[in-house]
């Protein structure tokens, strides 16, 4: 948890130079996933370096990419929704799951986007595959914060490893 908030302090004020705000020592993305059991929902952040996010999102899909200040907000909602769709896959209960886009925002030198699952009344497993950047860095690290029941877990996958289940 302390190299993660390192990497947030470092960008985010230690680092003076707009020459070196390109680069940073570590690559990680924060998936956050809630059941909210009221609701019947799982609900899921991904929070990606803005840099790194727009790079792997430029060469996966051969465009221009402005996350910040996009000339077709539409498209670049279309753009993050595939891209974490096709790189965070979820399993319920051993059912997989489909995210409903929410959207996303900018959060310091982050882009969070939002998503949603329906009809999720009780949750006892969490089968993950999270490779999100993994084909833009081969440091790149995933960290996955899981609540369901009250209860916390949070693992971390190194490049190239991108599976885990929680059980709760």
């Amino acid at each position: 948890m302390a190299s993660i908030l390192f990497k947030w302090l470092l960008i985010g004020g230690l680092i003076f130079s707009p020459a070196a705000a390109t680069y940073h020592p570590i690559y990680v993305s924060v998936t956050e996933i809630e059941h909210n059991a009221k609701e019947k929902t799982l609900e899921i952040s991904c929070k990606i370096f803005t840099d790194d996010f727009e790079k792997t999102l430029k060469s996966t899909y051969k465009t221009y990419i402005d996350l910040l200040k996009p000339k077709d907000k539409n498209a670049m909602d279309k753009l993050v929704a595939d891209y974490v769709r096709k790189h965070l896959l979820i399993k319920a209960d051993g059912k997989p799951v489909e995210f409903i886009f929410l959207g996303y925002e900018q959060d310091e030198e982050g882009i969070v986007s939002y998503y949603q699952v329906n009809n999720i009344a009780t949750l006892k497993k969490l089968d993950i595959t999270d490779n999100i950047l993994f084909e833009y860095k081969k440091e790149q690290i995933s960290i996955i914060h899981a609540t369901a029941n009250g209860n916390k877990k949070s693992t971390k996958l190194v490049n190239p490893e991108d599976k885990y289940s929680f059980e709760f």
